[in-house]
C-alpha cells in the first residue's frame, strides 16, 4: 500500500484521518489481535434499498441482544432454534 505524504507524520494506522473510503477499508483490513484474528475488507459499492419497513410481528420474532456499550448500534442477532 502506498502511504500518502500527509500520512507519514502519523506513527500508527489508527491515527490516520479517515479521508476516503480507501483509508477506511485499509484501516479495517489492518485489524489484528494478539490471538491471531485477521480481517479482510473490501468496499461494497452496490446500491441498496433504504427505508424498508419491517412489520412489527416479524421484528418481534428476531432474537436481538443489545450490547452493553451503545446497544442501539451494537447488538447480536441469534438464530431462532
Amino acid at each position: 500500500m502506498r502511504v500518502p505524504n500527509h500520512a507519514k507524520k502519523y506513527k500508527r494506522p489508527e491515527q490516520l484521518p479517515l479521508v476516503s473510503h480507501e483509508a477506511i477499508v485499509n484501516l479495517i483490513a489492518a485489524t489484528t489481535t494478539r490471538t491471531g484474528l485477521t480481517v479482510k475488507a473490501a468496499l461494497d459499492t452496490r446500491r441498496y434499498d433504504t427505508a424498508i419497513q419491517v412489520p412489527d410481528e416479524v421484528f418481534a420474532r428476531l432474537k436481538i441482544a443489545p450490547h452493553l456499550f451503545h446497544g442501539d448500534w451494537n447488538y447480536t442477532i441469534s438464530p431462532r432454534r
